[in-house]
């Protein structure tokens, strides 16, 4: 009997890694491809198939699609807050990129297509954000997601390729590349206090945020590769009983690490959602969700993580494209 051939995008970062460990491990055939922009090359197991190019490239894209039966398109450029900065090049690794996997996708007639999409998608509506919501974001990364979904659902209805959208909360754990500084708040925090300098918080750090570990991520991603009644299901992934403040997260890391440090207040970021915090509701009720790693115990493995492989300085890898008076002096300066 032929193995379930499935494909990963994104193989080399956070999610992507650990979902292509975890289906190995169960014995699915597993092919990834990155462009290694944004992850660790010892992210990738060393028993899959590795391609490395970029997903915009859609003649190679297509050439590694053939016999493919379900892809996890996890590739993109998830920096919010840079996307109203660099819009380009965000825009091009979200859009671009996924439109190019979905149509090598259906042309080589793949069975299904789990697109991991953002909860930027929701905006700054009224929380805690539902399902059923119409997708209102406020910045150009939630509304190249959102794009995203909507080419995707269109081209797969058209061609009856069953889909399924996933939206991930903010995912933290073991693995998350805590060397970019425009991304991942609880890896810049905990890499800058390990070399003792005081976190920075953008705005009044009251910002309220839920906070997902990723394999309570996993767990909800692995029923999506066959599971005949979550075709054409967008479903929320992660917590709805804790939803903390940035501050709280700036607590736990000091606490965690034992320092003392005070942190740096700055303005806040142009067009952040101040309170982003999703219903799980519908993830509890398809995919029998529940939370069983906390936000103390997720922070604690992510540090242990860090500390293990070394306190890294800040990769600024990609270029700011509008610098006014609104780009924030962190990103100009170099100062994270």
């Amino acid at each position: 009997m032929n193995k379930t051939k499935i494909l990963i995008t994104g193989v080399a970062g956070f999610l992507g890694s650990h979902l292509a460990e975890k289906l190995h491990n169960l014995n699915y055939e597993v092919i990834g491809v990155d462009n290694m922009s944004s992850g660790y090359e010892d992210n990738i197991p060393k028993e899959i198939k590795f391609h490395k190019f970029d997903c915009c490239d859609f003649d190679n894209m297509n050439k590694i699609m053939k016999g493919i039966d379900v892809i996890y398109h996890c590739a993109a450029a998830a920096h919010e807050g840079l996307s109203v900065f660099s819009p380009q090049e965000i825009t091009k690794n979200n859009l671009q990129a996924s439109v190019a996997v979905f149509s090598a996708a259906i042309s080589n007639k793949v069975k299904r297509i789990i697109f991991c999409s953002s909860m930027a998608r929701y905006g700054s509506q009224k929380t805690p954000f539902t399902e059923e919501m119409e997708p209102s974001p406020v910045d150009p990364y939630g509304i190249s997601k959102v794009a995203a979904e909507k080419i995707l659902i269109s081209l797969c209805n058209l061609n009856n390729i069953e889909w399924v959208i996933a939206v991930p909360h903010n995912i933290i754990g073991p693995r998350q590349k805590y060397d970019d500084p425009f991304r991942n708040v609880v890896s810049i925090m905990l890499n800058r206090i390990m070399q003792n300098k005081p976190p920075i918080i953008y705005g009044d750090g009251n910002q309220k945020r839920c906070f997902s570990y990723i394999d309570d991520c996993l767990n909800c991603l692995l029923p999506m590769i066959n599971d005949p009644k979550l075709n054409k299901q967008i479903i929320n992934i992660g917590p709805d009983e804790e939803f903390v403040t940035i501050n709280k997260v700036f607590e736990i890391c000091s606490n965690i690490t034992g320092s003392n440090l005070e942190p740096i207040f700055k303005k806040d970021r142009p067009l952040e959602v101040k309170h982003a915090t999703c219903s799980a509701d519908k993830a509890r009720k398809l995919l029998n969700y529940e939370t069983k790693t906390s936000l103390q115990e997720g922070i604690e493995k992510t540090y242990r993580y860090i500390k293990k492989r070394g306190i890294r300085p800040f990769d600024y890898h990609i270029n700011l494209e509008i610098k006014n008076e609104l780009t924030p002096e962190t990103w100009l300066k170099k100062e994270i």
